[in-house]
């Protein structure tokens, strides 16, 4: 029996009891009625039994789901990935609660879209006066140029999100709308991944409703609006280091979808392609995450640098769904949520299910006299969201934080631009339990919920949210603060839920085909093979410097020629500043010193900063090893050496094995092999000119069998010792010998020739007729035969078809150097 197992229901209640002593009025779990009470018992309760007792260890194990799925997000200014910060309790709504809240969202939903499809039509609520002209024009979201241009099928949202708070009597406000880019789905599902991980069958225990359905009618929706039956839907993303970027990549890969940046894409002809490696495909629709102003630079800003030249030709000629339409953030700003409550009535002749906060907009004098003379009981924020005179450093301050300079500061700039700013209730939230600091802790709460259109386009609600707590009371913050943990919110279900998926309601046809490589793809999946084989050298190279030999001795002597030849090869790739010193400290640099650019821990950075581009195609095992950092060590001790460097030749192996028997033998699996192949055989040209020459000693010949892992190989062959010829036709040669330089290029000739080909006419691009006749170059020779000159023109034809393949399916976005340096981003 555990001890988990022999916890008495009294101390596995404890938890629930503790915090219900201390919870604040109009805390979530303290306030709820008698069911709602007993679920939050329950779930308590197993969450103790769980953790043995201790918060803690609960949260520690949450943590760690959340690093293996690998849960990331970045604040402004983030040069590096954050951890995900996870709370280990959810939040609990009953069913009943729920349906409120479902019914505002739908009716909220519908009103944007008819404000937003009249703002760019008729402006009739502007003519009549139910709505300030200058509501809309002083948005910065508001693109004049989208007048008239309505979307194909009417749909100017497709996806939308409400931030939502409830005050400590139970009354759901609306903080905010958020059409332009509704961040937190992924990470909403992402969270109850990692929750469903750490807890077990708890979730279905507790009758949570699922989040499947919701993101297989956001896909449906997205595609019901595109021209083709069976269309191809991209993933509009700004980029690697977006905020959210993790989150896109998880979005894409969840939903099917081709995650793509505004390099990947070209219009012509009014109709909107991908750059793949079979050449231009054509996309129905995109799923925008980047503002409307840096979708297009020849319609919107001008100095836009990751969008698509022309793309607003191919929405408007109605080639494209783009969702959500260009412009729709003009709904978002404080001001406009000044005139929602009439609105509604006037568009919709209902009051709003859910109310928002409480609003006045300085453009009108007597809400602007209400401001003024109520500002210690508001927040004063800017109506449009971009910084005004008067609050520096923030866009919204509570009146009650200010001195009476800043005050008269304030009202000074108000009384100049009236119309920029807003006064807006202070909310009070309710609490949620947390744990915090290894204690059961109430923490302030908001909700991100999502709404999106069906197949039909019927709106249809998430059953769950993005739940922010925050840790400093800011919740005007767009999703994340510093030190704010997130947590699942889930809805209970009177009766067992049903295990919906991503099931589709009618088979499609069967394939046996990958999907599309777009062109940046190819290129990170190439350089990725290219890095990894790279580190796994530097890593031999290191191992056989400190004796990773299987000879009797220790490997070549300190000071001996052999030993120089690999420390100036250390020197060479960059992994040390130079080859003189002591070898320890220098062994030490190239395996651990970051400001080395060679150095392992420099190349295993590249490789996670070139895997983050590839989130949406790793497997999250392969993308784990790829990003788990080296470990410090003593580099003063030659066996810690050793045994890091060989602890890094195993971490390669494994990311070998992973593609060797879980990567499907697509074109994308092509490119990521081409690159380790190609690598390997450069490596291999080099280290045997510099340790297979005519006057190799045996300690050269032994370092170059051992750099090619195959002393065992050559020991099985041969009775004597290493011997010039043999090694040289093993490690050059051989073409069952897995690490040769012939073997390779049979590698590189197969998946050269196994490439999609632009060509009508039959004869072969540049790539297959250089790899074809590189590798008859060395085929027929022997390792008696074989000189220095045929290894040199070997690397120098290694060179010439990596810069090939780089030109015919690559980006050309940057010029490639020779020696392989690809400048990712």
């Amino acid at each position: 029996m555990t001890m988990a197992d022999s916890l008495s229901p009294v101390e596995a209640g404890h938890w629930a009891e503790t915090y219900l002593a201390r919870a604040p009025k109009g805390d979530l779990f303290a306030g709820a009625g008698k069911e709602m009470a007993g679920h939050w018992r329950t779930m308590l309760e197993r969450l103790s039994v769980q953790a043995q007792g201790d918060p803690a260890a609960l949260a520690g194990n949450v943590e760690r789901q959340a690093i293996d799925l690998g849960l990331a997000f970045r604040l402004t200014g983030d040069q590096q990935e954050r951890p995900w910060p996870l709370s280990p309790v959810p939040l609990l709504i009953g069913a009943q609660e729920w349906t409120h809240i479902e019914r505002g969202l739908a009716q909220r939903a519908q009103l944007l879209e008819r404000v937003i499809s009249d703002v760019y039509s008729t402006q009739s609520l502007v003519r009549t006066g139910k709505l300030p002209a200058s509501v809309i024009t002083g948005s910065p979201h508001y693109w004049r140029v989208m007048t008239g241009s309505p979307p194909p099928h009417g749909h100017f949202v497709h996806f939308y999100a409400a931030d939502l708070a409830r005050g400590p009597d139970g009354e759901w406000r609306v903080l905010a709308d958020r059409v332009r880019t509704p961040v937190g789905v992924g990470y909403a599902l992402e969270n109850r991944l990692a929750l469903s991980r750490a807890t077990g069958d708890l979730l279905g225990a507790l009758n949570v409703r699922r989040l499947a359905p919701f993101l297989s009618d956001l896909r449906r929706g997205l595609a019901a609006d595109c021209e083709r039956s069976d269309p191809r839907i991209g993933l509009l993303s700004p980029g690697r280091f977006n905020q959210s970027y993790a989150e896109q990549a998880h979005l894409a890969r969840y939903l099917g979808l081709l995650l793509v940046e505004g390099e990947d894409l070209i219009v012509s002809d009014g109709q909107l392609f991908v750059r793949t490696v079979q050449g231009l495909k054509r996309v129905d629709g995109l799923w925008r995450w980047m503002d409307s102003r840096f979708l297009d630079p020849l319609a919107f800003d001008g100095e836009s640098r990751i969008g698509v030249p022309d793309l607003f030709d191919a929405c408007v000629k109605g080639g494209l769904m783009l969702a959500n339409w260009p412009g729709v953030g003009v709904i978002e700003s404080r001001a406009m949520a000044a005139f929602l409550p009439g609105l509604a009535q006037e568009v919709l002749g209902a009051d709003l299910i859910l109310p928002n906060i409480a609003t006045w907009w300085c453009g009108q004098r007597a809400e602007r006299a209400h401001v003024a003379d109520a500002m210690g009981e508001l927040v004063v924020g800017s109506a449009f969201d971009r910084d005004v005179a008067g609050l520096t450093g923030t866009r919204f301050l509570p009146g009650s934080a200010m001195d009476a300079a800043q005050r008269a500061e304030l009202l000074d700039a108000m009384a100049r631009r009236p119309m920029d700013y807003v006064g807006q209730e202070v909310v009070r939230l309710s609490t949620t339990p947390a744990i915090v600091d290894g204690k059961l802790t109430p923490l302030p709460f908001t909700l991100r919920v999502f709404v999106a259109r069906d197949e039909l386009g019927q709106w249809r609600i998430m059953p769950g949210a993005f739940a922010r707590l925050a840790a400093h009371g800011d919740i005007r913050a767009a999703l994340m603060g510093e030190g704010d943990l997130s947590a699942d919110m889930c809805v209970l279900d009177g009766k067992p839920v049903p295990q919906d998926g991503l099931l589709a309601t009618t088979a499609p046809a069967i394939r046996r085909v990958g999907g599309m490589l777009p062109a940046k793809a190819a290129d990170n999946l190439y350089w990725l093979g290219r890095y990894i084989e790279r580190t796994e050298m530097t890593a031999r190279v290191i191992r056989a410097i400190v004796g990773g030999s299987i000879e009797a001795d220790l490997g070549p002597a300190v000071g001996s020629p052999t030993m120089a030849r690999l420390m100036g090869q250390l020197a060479l790739w960059g992994a040390i500043p130079g080859a003189m010193g002591a070898v320890g400290p220098l062994c030490a640099q190239a395996l651990g010193d970051g400001a080395q650019t060679g150095s392992v821990r420099s190349l295993l950075a590249a490789l996670a900063g070139i895997g983050e581009g590839l989130r949406d195609r790793l497997a999250v095992d392969y993308w784990r090893l790829v990003r788990l950092p080296l470990p410090d060590f003593d580099g003063g001790v030659t066996e810690t050496l050793l045994d890091a460097s060989s602890r890094m030749i195993e971490r390669i192996s494994a990311l070998s094995g992973l593609a060797a028997e879980n990567m499907g033998r697509t074109e994308g699996w092509r490119f990521h092999d081409m690159g380790r192949r190609m690598e390997r055989a450069i490596n291999g040209c080099r280290l045997a000119m510099l340790f297979g020459a005519d006057w190799a000693s045996a300690d050269d010949l032994t370092v170059l069998l051992d750099l090619n892992d195959s002393q065992i190989s050559y020991r099985n062959r041969y009775l004597s010792g290493p011997a010039l010829a043999p090694v040289r036709d093993l490690v050059a040669l051989e073409p069952q010998n897995p690490r040769s330089i012939v073997y390779q290029l049979m590698r590189l000739a197969e998946h050269v020739a196994a490439l999609p080909t632009l060509r009508a006419d039959g004869m072969p691009e540049e790539p297959q007729r250089l790899a074809a006749m590189l590798a008859a170059r060395l085929s027929p020779l022997t390792g008696d035969g074989l000189t220095m000159d045929d290894l040199a023109d070997a690397e120098s034809r290694l060179l010439g078809l990596s810069d090939a393949i780089g030109q015919r399916y690559f980006l050309q976005r940057r010029k490639e150097k020779s020696e392989g340096v690809s400048l990712l981003s």
